[in-house]
């Protein structure tokens, strides 16, 4: 059986059907082939972002946005599998989505024209850098406040001098090879893990 043939998901929901509010009608009739897990098979876009975010962890992701960079996509699968409170987008309002996979339906995503604008919206929460600029602090021994907020830039650029000046420190992930610096998106994934490691499953 090749790719085009495979069936993805589940088909329609044998009768009787779930009578719920979660479950939408549509897709309990001509089935589910979303990229979820089990438990939000036929559920709507909805009922799943509610429940989501009934127990999303309390770190927020922040990107700059000034390249329609193609990372940005694969740093929102991350954050939602992982179940992140909030994503900031700062920068242009439209951002390259392919990467997400469609899994941004179903996350808090904020958009902030500047990075004056990020920082006001952001409050009292921490803004960490995550760059290989000089000074920064080491990956495997930093310790992430509860409340941060990862910011990681463009895939060459970086991160703004602007975005740099108004984080509360940075963070660098360790390397030994001839590349001057990690793909932003394995980047995010890594930083966030560690986060979730030190404030979620080491406290099991």
């Amino acid at each position: 059986m090749n790719e085009s043939e495979r069936i993805i998901g589940v088909g329609p929901h044998p009768h009787p059907w779930p009578t719920d509010d979660r479950f939408d009608r549509e897709l309990l009739a001509v089935g589910d082939t979303r990229n979820v897990v089990d438990k939000y098979r036929y559920w709507s876009v909805e009922a799943i972002k509610a429940d989501m975010a009934s127990h999303a962890i309390p770190l927020h992701i922040a990107i700059e946005n000034w390249q329609h960079d193609s990372n940005i996509g694969t740093i929102v699968r991350t954050a939602n599998a992982l179940n992140v409170e909030c994503v900031h987008v700062i920068g242009k309002r439209h951002w390259n989505r392919r990467g997400a996979m469609v899994t941004d339906r179903y996350l808090n995503i904020e958009h902030h024209a500047s990075v004056a604008d990020f920082v006001t919206a952001v409050g009292q929460r921490k803004i960490i850098a995550i760059d290989n600029v000089p000074g920064a602090n080491i990956l495997s021994s930093y310790e992430f406040p509860k409340n941060a907020v990862l910011v990681f830039g463009g895939e060459g650029p970086g991160l703004s001098d602007e975005l740099l000046s108004v984080s509360a420190t940075s963070v660098q992930i360790e390397q030994d090879g001839s590349t001057r610096s990690i793909n932003v998106g394995v980047a995010a994934g890594i930083v966030m893990y560690q986060w979730v490691r030190q404030h979620k499953l080491l406290l099991k």
